[in-house]
Parts: structure tokens; sequence; C-alpha cells
């Protein structure tokens, strides 16, 4: 059953090709004939199947219910007289067989329906398997391909990636882990921002800016956007206040105005390699730094659109020294 089962699914996938190729080669004018036609193809492979799997199963190929009994013997007469004579009464008709030995005529065996069903409920799961395989085979592996493309920028420009946990925090940790190994710190420059005393409290409780980091990233984010609110709030679609909290507080994903505010509120230029090669830059805005500061102050990270679960994250990048 499993070798004519497969030998199936691979009929029903060359089929599935065959039809496909009709459907895109149909002009407007024979559109309605290729459907017919395709739905004969499929409608003949089907029943060629059921009846493939049927003879595997011993079974008759049309059985016709209410004849199993019947010999030709019985078989009514042109004028009715056989089934009268079925109602009255009469002597058991001699065996067209003589002698104590003879055995009686071997009646055809009986359709079992339930293996009938199950049947055709194999051929089915068995088309329905091969049509999802080849679809599957042709759908476009955006995962592989990002990924191909990520790897190309970062082996070209010197880069080297650094995982960051995606639970939502991963803009403000690939920040955090980027500012703390270079040095710069969690607190940026007063003349930058003036931090809220909550906010200043929260970068004095980080354990560890390489884990819990974040936590003052999204504080300061959230410090700066309400503090230069006249820039960010027309980009807004909902209320500031609401807008900031979700920032500071919940584990909301940030976007292109996080990025901004955080460039400028920690002087740094924020590099992003896009997932389809490009590179988007962010700047501080700041022309009062020497070149070998500023080089200090560059941030780089990498933007996913198809290779994480949860959808889009950002890992951190190093220079390769």
């Amino acid at each position: 059953m499993e070798e004519l089962l497969a030998k199936h699914r691979k009929e029903q996938k060359d089929l599935q090709g065959r039809i496909t190729q009709k459907k895109k080669s149909a002009t407007k004018k024979t559109r309605k004939g290729v459907n017919d036609e395709c739905e004969q193809m499929q409608r003949e492979l089907t029943e060629r199947h059921q009846t493939e799997i049927s003879q595997l199963n011993g079974e008759p190929l049309e059985p016709v219910e209410g004849l199993e009994d019947l010999s030709l013997e019985d078989g009514p007469s042109a004028n009715g007289e056989a089934k009268e004579e079925k109602a009255a009464p009469t002597e058991p008709a001699p065996s067209s067989s003589s002698g104590p030995d003879a055995s009686p005529e071997p009646r055809s065996k009986k359709p079992n329906r339930q293996k009938a069903r199950l049947a055709r409920r194999a051929a089915e799961q068995a088309a329905a398997s091969a049509a999802a395989a080849d679809e599957a085979a042709n759908q476009t592996d955006y995962r592989g391909n990002e990924k191909e493309v990520m790897d190309a920028v970062f082996k070209r420009l010197g880069l080297k990636e650094v995982e960051v946990t995606p639970d939502g925090h991963c803009l403000y940790s690939a920040i955090a882990k980027q500012l703390d190994g270079s040095g710069l710190g969690l607190r940026p420059d007063p003349s930058r921002i003036v931090l809220q005393p909550a906010t200043q409290s929260r970068i004095d409780t980080i354990a560890s800016p390489q884990h819990d980091g974040y936590r003052a990233i999204r504080a300061v984010t959230a410090d700066f956007i309400v503090e230069h609110k006249d820039d960010f709030e027309p980009f807004m679609e909902e209320p500031l206040d609401v807008y900031a909290r979700k920032i500071k507080l919940t584990a909301e994903w940030g976007g292109q105005l996080e990025l901004q505010a955080i460039a400028r509120a920690y002087g740094v230029d924020i590099n992003v390699v896009q997932s389809d090669g490009r590179m988007e830059k962010i700047e501080s805005g700041d022309d009062s730094l020497d070149e070998e500061e500023k080089q200090r102050r560059i941030i780089w990270l990498a933007y996913y659109r198809h290779s994480y679960g949860l959808g889009e994250h950002y890992n951190a990048l190093l220079k390769q020294s």
C-alpha cells in the first residue's frame, strides 16, 4: 500500500504541475475550457487512484448492491412470470450439479464499505500532501535570502554580529551593549538632555549594561522625545504621554522615531544595515567632534524582517579589529 500511495503522490504532483502550466498559458477566451479540462484530468486521476487502491484491497471494481445472492436462473422473464413463481411456494429447484459431492456455486464477495472509505480518504490525503509539497517548493525562501544578503554586507564592511534576545527590547539592548562597550556609558551628556529624576534613578540601578541596560536606554529615549515634543509629536498616531509611557515601561518595539531620539540624546551616529543590503544612517547632528571621536561614536545595527519568529528584529554589530 505504501508503494502505491507513493506512486499516487508522484502522479498527483506531476498533474498539479501540468495543471498549473495550462492555467498560466490560458487566455481570457480559453480560460473556461482549460478549467474544465483540468477538472476532468483531476477527476480521472482520482478515480483511477481509487480503483487501484480498491484492487489492492481485493474489492470488486463496480459493486452493485442487491445482486450478490442472485443466480442466472433467478432472472425475471419478459412477461414477469418469474416474479409470480417466486411468490408461490414451490419445490426447491434441483441443483445443476449432480452427485453427493456437488458444492454450491460460490457467491460474489460483498464490498467492504469502510475499507472503500478509508481508501478514498488515503487518496485524498495523498493528493493534498502532494499539492502542499509542490506549493512549498515554489515559495520564496525569504529567511535564507535575507541571511545571505546580510552576511555578504557584514563581510564587506568588516562587521561582526552580536545576537540580541528577540524580546521586544532588542533595539534598546543592542544600543546599550555598544554604548557600554565603547566606553560612552548609559548616562548621556547633561548638555544634550535634562533627565527626569526617575530616569536618573533607573540608570543608577542598572545591574549589567549588557543584560538590563535597555531599561536605561528606554527611559532616556522617552525623556528626550517629551523634551523635544515639537520634533516628534507630528509623527505620532497617539497622545505624547501615552507614547512616552509605552517606550519607558513596556516592551513596545522601537523604530525610526526612537532611533532619532537616541542618536541626538547620546550624540552618536547610528548605521542600520537593512535586510535588503541597504544601509540607513541616522546622524546626531553634532559637528563639533573631531574625526577620532566621531568614529568612536558610531553604532552599528542589523535590522531583520524575516529571520526571527516574532517579526522585526535588531542585532548589534561590532567593527572587527
